[in-house]
Order: C-alpha cells, then structure tokens, then sequence
C-alpha cells in the first residue's frame, strides 16, 4: 500500500498546482486549440482497416475541446488512438464471451475520456469504462457528450481512487471487483519520477490476465538524441497545426518542467519487471512509446495478435516492433508476437463503386 507520505506528495505536483491552470484553459477551449489546422486520421497509414475505422468514425464524433489539442501535439498518436483502440474493443469483446459478464476498463488520466466514451459505446453494454480526470472542464466534456451510460468519469486525480473509494462509491460499483484492462496515458510523468509507486497503487487493480496498456513519453541516455526528437515533434509535425508561437508557449509553461518528472526506458523495465512477467513495446513516435504489460501470456499476446501494424512513418519510429521488454525464459513470448493483417476496405472499393 502506498504511503501517506507519497500521497501527499502527488497531492502537490505540477499536474494539481502548476500544471493546473493550462490544463483547466485547454480543456475549456479558452486557450491550447491547434490554430492552423485540425488534426484528422490518415487511415491510409492503417491500410484502411474496417476495425480501426468503425473505431474511429465512433471516437471522432465524441472528441471533446482537449482531444483536438493532444492529438495535435503528438506525431501519430491519434493513429495509435484508433489503432489501440480497435485492439482493446476486440479484446474487451472476447473477455466478455468467456465470462459472460462486462470487461471493465480504466483509462487513467485521460482527458476527457474519449477513449473510454468510445468503448462504452461500441461495447453497448458489454464494456463498462472508467476515466478520471482532476480538470472540472473535462468532467465537463465528458457529460456534454458521454456516449453511453456505460462510460464513467471520476472528477480527481488517479491516487484517490483508493479501496475505500471502490467500496463506498456507488457510482463505482462496476469497477468493485477491478479491471480486465488498465490504460494510463502520459499521467505518471506529471506526478513525479517513481514509477515503483504509482505501479504499485494502479497494479493491484488488475484482474487475473488483466493487462496494463501505458503510452509514456520517456526520457533518453543521450540528451542530444531526445531533443533531436523533439525537434522533430516540433518542427515537421505540431508546425502543420500551431503555430510557432503557440509551440513555444506550451515548451515554456508545461513541457520544460514535466521534462523533469520523465524516466528513461531502463528505469520503466526496471519498474515494471518488479511487477509483471511480460512487457512489450508496441508503438513509438520519437520520445513516445506504448508499453503492454501483463503477468498472462496469453493475453499480452491476444491484445498484440489484435493490432494491426504501427501507424506511423518509419521516420519518427525508432524501435523495431513489437519487441519484449519484459520477458521469462521458460515462456518467452518474443517468438510469437505478431501483428494482425489489416482488413482492408480498399479490397471492396469496386464492388461499392469507390474510387480512390
């Protein structure tokens, strides 16, 4: 169980203090929107996959002020978004069959939780998804346009949804009995750099198989390597929507200090070997990475055998993937990680009368 001390800790980090204010104006759409473009899925990159474009027809129409601005900041990520996504829904899907009860998912920190909206509302039931955030606005997009009554929000930071608040809260009576999938997308890193404790808060939440899915901006041994790639970010890929201007804000108000709160790569295995027996990169956009972790084979291999291949330009990827990180020698599952094939629309665009 994590200390008070570290609670206490969390209770005064950038994301609550410094952090605050930026979060509260992006989300309202008072400040942070892309002011040169929005950004859209290149579903060419997905090889016009009909998952991942059933996905994301769904999560475009639930965006709320926040999503436009994420999705903007960060090359590819909302490729990775519908591809992951996609993943997850057919994943939750198959949990649901086996147990004939709903897979319960949890997107911590997420924003407005288009994530969770978008699989509690393809899910129609089977899904029951979770997402928390400390910013009122988000809480704010989320009930404007929820999607379902199968989505969830907890307005507050991921630490204070401990045992007690599980078992007093009826409004998380769903999620009493834990998570089939736990998705933590760049919160840790505004929290502090001690990944041991927040895996050892978020991890017991797992059911049996249940696996971990994080998308961590992570630090580099080399510094001139991670701000190469940041020059990248930067300059070829947020410049198509804001302006220079606006990148040089964010750079000065949030960035410079969440920089602080980044671990390297080592540092991440090293935390999550201490609890899991698998890891596995599955995605990485310069300094982005997305890590699944599990302490079943067999389910960091379902999740994996669901994606299809990474959505990104060789250029910004810097990993051969997928690549286990976490690994056993009597069960290894690096020989048998595979991406699935796309189920390409293309093939059917003469019998429907599309042209490309």
């Amino acid at each position: 169980m994590v200390d008070r001390l570290t609670i206490e800790h969390w209770r005064n980090a950038p994301r609550l203090t410094s952090f605050a204010p930026f979060f509260e104006r992006t989300a309202s759409g008072q400040g942070g929107a892309p002011d040169l473009a929005q950004p859209q899925l290149d579903l060419s990159l997905l090889d016009f996959d009909l998952e991942v474009a059933v996905f994301s027809d769904t999560h475009r129409r639930l965006w709320g002020h926040f999503d436009s601005h994420y999705f903007a900041s960060i090359p590819y990520r909302l490729e990775e978004e519908c591809r992951l996504g996609a993943a997850i829904l057919s994943f939750a899907l198959r949990t649901w069959a086996r147990s004939a009860s709903p897979t319960t998912i949890y997107t911590l920190g997420t924003g407005t939780g288009c994530l969770a909206r978008t699989l509690a509302t393809l899910g129609n039931g089977r899904i029951e998804a979770l997402c928390c955030s400390p910013t009122a606005a988000n809480r704010a997009s989320f009930l404007a346009n929820r999607g379902s009554e199968h989505a969830h929000f907890f307005h507050g930071p991921f630490f204070e949804l401990d045992d007690d608040r599980y078992a007093t809260d009826n409004d998380l009576l769903p999620f009493r009995g834990g998570f089939d999938v736990l998705f933590e997308d760049t919160t840790f890193q505004m929290y502090d750099r001690d990944r041991l404790k927040q895996l050892e808060f978020v991890v017991p939440r797992l059911r049996p198989g249940g696996l971990l899915v994080q998308v961590q901006k992570l630090a580099h041994e080399d510094r001139d390597i991670y701000e190469e790639r940041e020059r990248q970010k930067d300059e070829v890929f947020k410049s198509r929507f804001f302006s220079t201007g606006h990148i040089s804000k964010k750079k000065d108000e949030v960035l410079n200090t969440m920089t602080d709160l980044q671990v390297d790569l080592a540092t991440t295995v090293a935390a999550l070997r201490a609890f899991f027996r698998y890891s596995v990169l599955t995605w990485n956009s310069g300094n982005f990475y997305t890590i699944v972790s599990s302490n079943s084979r067999a389910s960091v291999l379902e999740l994996i055998s669901l994606m299809v291949k990474p959505a990104i330009p060789p250029g910004y990827c810097y990993e051969r993937l997928p690549a286990a990180i976490v690994d056993t020698e009597a069960e290894a599952l690096a020989p048998d990680l595979t991406w699935r094939s796309a189920n390409a629309m293309m093939l059917l665009a003469p019998k429907l009368g599309i042209t490309k």
